[in-house]
């Protein structure tokens, strides 16, 4: 006879014990997400596989946390070997448009306005997604003024061709397309808008982009044939907005969102670049051009702001001499505003992928 012994701990009950564990973001328990697998008892021992949604998840350490809380509920369990991984879930069919086969989020990045940075943005977003694991690509729509192959160092690249499409270029893991690879430097683009909208198709479906999680499109400034082109091309996981604190870009800021609602594209956020300097060897923060402005916009018109990015000089030079800041330096604080964006980004991503819809 038995006295006061428990059964053997189940995997239903590690199951159950889970799904009351919530993904913050998503607001859907974890075992309904399919982030469990792999449950194993060894005696008193639990393990388990936990799968985020995105390898940015910027909410990795409290899942985790909540997991072994909720595991320790169980009784007899003295023991958790938890295994984290990541796998990006795809967009999933919503429209009418064809996908890009292998690529499973499209994000396009845009200003109102010329003059933000908004390429630099672009490339250090591509640099700290790669950084936090993803598989990532970035397509120059700026097909009039490319600038993405001389911030990510490929600026001599010579495009091949392997079984009828082209081979994109690659650096510090990012894969690169830009008409910047098919004219001379110093060559003139003056196109009408369906020679811009045949150059982006053949971006998207004639390059051999393998498997991305997230393939950044630079957009050119503006609400124009570029960007038209871009969103009834392929369905978009959504679009980041990049402004600075002055009152004329926040309005142009404006007409990009309006843009990206109007077409019914997911407007991801805003990002305010150029917020503020901190000159070298000092804590004295200067703001030259204001500050707050993306962040108050974000709120007035209710999407997410998604960071600031001060002015800094090592950015300008990972930018002219192809060598992101992200990629040299991810520890510094600069590079960390990138990488905290980039979870940002990604969690936007797995919310409007992964909400269930009606």
């Amino acid at each position: 006879m038995i006295f006061g012994s428990k059964s053997k701990i189940t995997q239903e009950e590690v199951k159950k014990a889970l799904s009351n564990v919530m993904d913050p973001d998503l607001h859907i328990d974890i075992v309904t997400l399919k982030m469990v697998s792999d449950i194993q008892i060894d005696g008193k021992k639990v393990h388990f596989r936990l799968t985020l949604t995105t390898p940015a998840c910027p909410l990795k350490e409290k899942i985790e946390s909540d997991c072994r809380a909720a595991i320790m509920t169980i009784p007899g369990v003295e023991e958790i070997d938890m295994v984290t991984d990541a796998q990006v879930a795809g967009k999933g069919k919503v429209s009418d448009k064809e996908p890009v086969p292998g690529i499973k989020h499209i994000i396009a990045v845009t200003s109102g306005k010329g003059g933000v940075g908004k390429t630099t943005v672009s490339i250090n977003l591509a640099a700290a997604l790669k950084h936090l694991g993803a598989k990532v690509g970035i397509l120059d729509s700026d097909i009039t003024g490319p600038n993405c192959p001389i911030m990510l160092g490929v600026g001599d690249y010579q495009p091949t061709a392997k079984e009828n499409r082209i081979q994109p270029a690659e650096n510090h893991g990012i894969k690169c397309m830009s008409m910047a690879f098919f004219v001379a430097k110093d060559t003139p683009l003056i196109w009408r808008g369906p020679m811009l909208d045949k150059a982006i198709r053949q971006f998207l479906r004639d390059v051999d982009w393998g498997e991305l999680d997230y393939l950044i499109v630079d957009m050119p400034p503006g609400t124009g044939d570029a960007q038209l082109s871009m969103v009834q091309s392929t369905d978009m996981s959504g679009g980041v907005i990049v402004t600075t604190p002055q009152e004329v870009a926040l309005l142009d800021g404006m007409k990009g969102l309006a843009m990206f609602r109007q077409m019914n594209v997911p407007v991801l956020g805003f990002i305010e670049n150029m917020s503020y300097f901190v000159p070298p060897g000092t804590t004295e923060r200067y703001e030259i051009f204001g500050h707050g402005g993306g962040r108050k916009m974000a709120e007035e018109y209710g999407v997410p702001f998604l960071g600031e990015v001060p002015i800094d000089i090592d950015i300008r030079k990972g930018g002219d001499t192809g060598l992101p800041i992200v990629v040299t330096n991810p520890d510094c604080e600069i590079s960390k505003s990138f990488i905290e964006i980039a979870k940002q980004v990604a969690a936007q991503i797995s919310i409007h992928s992964l909400q269930p819809v009606g």
